[in-house]
């Protein structure tokens, strides 16, 4: 229901047949001008229920106004931050079936059974939406201020918007919109998908009720992703939950590897959009095109009213198979006839900015949320030893040296590396310590191998170390022969340094003595894709929790990462002895001891074209 307290299908009084299963949404909704704050608490006496917090609630600086929008999985409030003086909306994550308020502001499950999807569905609101959304900085994509966990659940703070939905202002018009008008809706939208497809980020849910036209500017505004719905909707199958027929294309209804999801998915979902302007109605819907496709092409339909290459673009887009439609933003932009921001678009095949291809390598299916969104670049080709130049240099390469590969399945274990000693007619040194090897993310790793505990026998097996992409998964196990905390670390060949485990998605990164642990885990499934090359990793066994805050890493997506500047600040650190690379032990105040042993195993996955 939205703010004036009307169910969305009242609104249907101009003939226009939108199918909109499973509306059960939070939205955004417009109306509030000089009395905004009259007009939420309006909203809140009409629209109330026991889950909305009451006008006046204090949320750390953020004090309740009144109610925006109130769905099935989330609650809009307008607020007012006292801190930055300004109107704010800000939504909480409340899944409604699944939990309850209890006390003043606390959010409880309802049953222990519903304990995992609530989790999961809370994991995905902070990751896949507001801490994604924060990432991004575009005048179409909604900006997040910040977000933050409380009260048992989780709110994020956004700009207060005030304009009316898309699909308002559509009903509003007695005649479909004419092509300049669409034109004028596409260019930021389009430019605004390639800045997340750019990210390999993937919206999946663009609809008529999702964009909001600005008061003054009548720029449009994606709203809605949906993360935690989807989330949940895929724990329940409740397909009606989380996909618009219509608007959804074949490749959101089943995990298919031929009908892979992409930029196309938004193209598809955007076209149905155009498709409903024009006509009045959505597209049939495309699980039922794939038996009998009554598409009705606006080339046809509305020809002689649109230009025969803006209709012949929308039903290009409009295609049920995912490789019929257009793949890039650009091409997509290019049929339209309409200019994208080259910083958006990117370059090459892909659509991606330079960088954001150099990141594309495992695609992680679940951390994005949007879809399988971010993009890991792990490809380094080999890295060779340094050419030693005298006696003491050759016994730190050679302590240093990468650990060797194998065509076969790629066992590697504490033991992989071998350090050897100096020559036997060396002299006693006379000058400061030798230095350290040029640093290199591999050769660190081999490094931090042959500085590690013996005692610790930790295990990498990798079942396929060549992958082949756009068709298999990352998959290796760990093993330690005694109990302790896993944390797993990959350089790609663009120089990208990640913090694999643990992670936002996954933060339990104990592993139990002869446990095997196989990761990714199902919740983040990981697949090859570009560029080619070898993905070096290292998995570290520790006794005791550590810490690599010395690292400096960013935690701005699901995995932190070590930017190339940061790693040499920390290269600058190392010694003989010791690694940052490696961590310190972290037992927390209290703690008599904390042991400082670790075990290490260092390895490599290649990714190729094919498997020839």
């Amino acid at each position: 229901m939205n703010a004036t307290g009307r169910a969305p299908e009242d609104d249907r009084d101009d003939g226009r047949t939108e199918n909109n299963a499973g509306d059960d949404r939070t939205v955004i909704v417009s109306g509030f001008r000089q009395q905004d704050a009259q007009g939420a608490t309006q909203a809140f006496e009409q629209a109330a229920t026991h889950n909305v917090l009451p006008p006046g609630t204090r949320l750390g600086e953020f004090e309740i106004l009144g109610l925006i929008g109130e769905g099935g999985f989330g609650i809009v409030y307008l607020a007012f931050d006292t801190s930055l003086d300004r109107h704010v909306a800000l939504k909480e994550y409340m899944p409604s079936a699944l939990a309850a308020r209890v006390g003043t502001t606390q959010v409880q499950v309802r049953s222990a059974r519903y304990e995992s999807m609530f989790r999961a569905g809370l994991k995905s609101f902070i990751n896949d939406e507001a801490r994604l959304l924060a990432r991004f900085d575009h005048q179409s994509l909604v900006k997040v201020y910040r977000f933050w966990e409380a009260n048992g659940t989780a709110y994020m703070a956004m700009p207060y918007y005030k304009g009316v939905t898309l699909r308002d202002a559509l009903k509003a018009r007695k005649t479909p919109p004419d092509e300049a008008w669409l034109r004028a809706l596409l260019t930021p939208l389009v430019d605004a998908l390639a800045v997340l497809h750019a990210a390999n980020c993937f919206h999946r849910d663009i609809a008529p009720d999702n964009i909001i036209l600005l008061e003054e500017s009548h720029r449009p505004v994606l709203l809605d992703f949906g993360a935690a719905r989807r989330v949940i909707g895929d724990m329940t199958q409740a397909l009606t939950v989380i996909l618009k027929p219509g608007y959804a294309p074949i490749e959101q209804y089943a995990e298919v590897p031929s009908l892979r999801q992409g930029p196309w998915t938004d193209h598809y979902a955007l076209a149905a959009l155009v498709y409903f302007a024009i006509t009045g109605k959505t597209p049939p819907p495309s699980v039922g095109r794939m038996v009998k496709d009554s598409y009705q092409p606006l080339a046809k339909l509305a020809a002689g009213r649109y230009s025969e290459r803006f209709l012949k673009a929308i039903d290009h887009a409009l295609s049920v198979q995912p490789a019929n439609r257009p793949q890039t933003d650009r091409q997509f932009a290019a049929e339209l006839g309409i200019s994208l921001d080259e910083d958006a678009a990117g370059g090459g095949a892909n659509g991606m900015t330079p960088g954001a291809r150099r990141r594309a390598g495992w695609l992680l299916g679940a951390a994005c949320g949007l879809a399988t969104a971010a993009a890991l670049g792990f490809f380094v080709p080999k890295l060779l030893s340094h050419a030693p130049s005298n006696s003491v240099d050759r016994a730190a390469d050679v302590a240093s040296a990468p650990v060797p590969a194998s065509a076969a399945p790629v066992v590697a274990s504490s033991g992989a590396v071998a350090v050897a000693s100096a020559a036997s007619d060396a002299k006693p040194p006379v000058t400061p310590p030798p230095a350290l090897p040029p640093f290199t993310p591999a050769d660190e790793f081999a490094r931090i191998v042959s500085l590690a505990d013996p005692s610790i026998v930790v295990k990498a097996e990798v079942p396929q170390p060549r992958a082949v992409i756009g068709r298999d998964r990352l998959r290796f196990s760990i093993t330690s022969n005694r109990d302790g905390y896993l944390y797993v670390f990959v350089v790609d060949p663009a120089n990208q340094y990640l913090q694999l485990f643990p992670n936002e998605l996954d933060r339990d990164n104990r592993i139990g003595a002869k446990k095997r642990l196989v990761l990714p885990r199902p919740s983040w499934p990981m697949e090859a894709g570009e560029p080619v090359g070898a993905n070096h990793f290292i998995a570290i066994v520790s006794s005791a929790p550590r810490d690599f805050a010395a690292l400096d890493m960013t935690h701005d997506s699901v995995f932190a990462s070590l930017s190339p500047e940061a790693q040499n600040a920390a290269a600058a650190q190392r010694t003989l002895t010791a690694s940052p690379f490696a961590g310190v032990p972290s037992c927390g105040s209290g703690t008599p001891s904390c042991p400082v042993a670790f075990g290490a195993a260092a390895f490599k996955i290649d990714v190729v074209h094919s498997s020839k």
